[in-house]
């Protein structure tokens, strides 16, 4: 499997709209403008939510796949990992059909999600098959809880894989839904647990206010990152993003930035 990029931009996630960013892109043509935009700035690949005519979040094959079709002509380079987030609409087995339906190089998936309806041999075979299909796999983490759940499962080998690609996101369910650079530490340290066991290629994403101060300390960490409208619109220094890749872009200068200092 492919490692995931430094950068993967996420544009607009399942919720929000317009009303929120004007720039929030929602049709096929604005997610691959921003896409390439965000290349252009940065990114390594995009994590994809299609919406239906309404602007709606929707798990629709047809539509993921007419959104990879116009990607792989405007944006070859740049590669596309598609969600299953049920956003508490989407069945697992719903979840599973769209991956089935779609045969995606990548795929976002919760393993909380996955696992809500007790069929835990659905669960497990989902995964063996996407690993035979050489489909990507990127394991979702709300909590430390979920983490747990995945390396018991990946030790034993019902999820296989040499290495695993995660995503530990931060301040989703926090009271104001805003991440703090401590919500980091629990995440790593039981990574550091597994050290020598599983073989983590491990990613961040923030939400809120301070989405991009917790991805540069993830990137000091020795991470990668998860970076767009879906989880705030705010650059470093507070201001709000003009679009997506006015995100990536700050990221990449703190970056650039910070390597030249030189530490006593």
């Amino acid at each position: 499997m492919k490692e995931l990029p430094r950068i993967m931009v996420a544009p607009n996630g399942a919720r929000r709209t317009k009303q929120d960013h004007p720039a929030l892109p929602v049709t096929i043509g604005e997610i691959v403008d921003c896409a390439k935009q965000s290349r252009e700035a940065g990114a390594g690949a995009i994590h994809a939510h299609v919406r239906d005519a309404e602007g709606a979040h929707v798990l629709d094959a047809g539509l993921y796949r007419e959104l990879i079709a116009e990607m792989d002509r405007r944006v070859p380079e740049m590669d596309v990992q598609i969600t299953t987030e049920a956003v508490g609409i989407y069945s697992p087995d719903e979840q599973r059909k769209l991956v089935r339906d779609v045969m995606p190089k990548a795929v976002s998936v919760s393993i909380a999600e996955m696992f809500s309806d007790g069929d835990t041999a659905a669960a497990i075979g989902f995964y063996q098959w996407a690993a035979a299909a050489r489909i990507s796999v990127q394991h979702i983490f709300y909590s430390t809880q979920d983490f747990n759940r995945f390396a018991e499962l990946a030790l034993a080998s019902e999820i296989p894989g040499e290495r695993h690609q995660v995503l530990f996101v931060l301040g989703r369910y926090s009271p104001d839904q805003n991440s703090q650079l401590s919500d980091l530490d629990p995440y790593l340290a039981a990574v550091d647990k597994m050290a020598g066991q599983l073989d983590i290629d491990w990613a961040v994403c923030a939400f809120g206010m301070r989405q991009q101060q917790c991805l540069v300390e993830t990137f000091r960490r020795g991470g990668k990152v998860r970076v767009g409208f879906e989880n705030g619109f705010w650059l470093l220094n507070g201001l709000p993003a003009r679009d997506n890749a006015a995100l990536v872009e700050d990221l990449v200068r703190q970056v650039a930035f910070e390597a030249t200092r030189i530490v006593p």
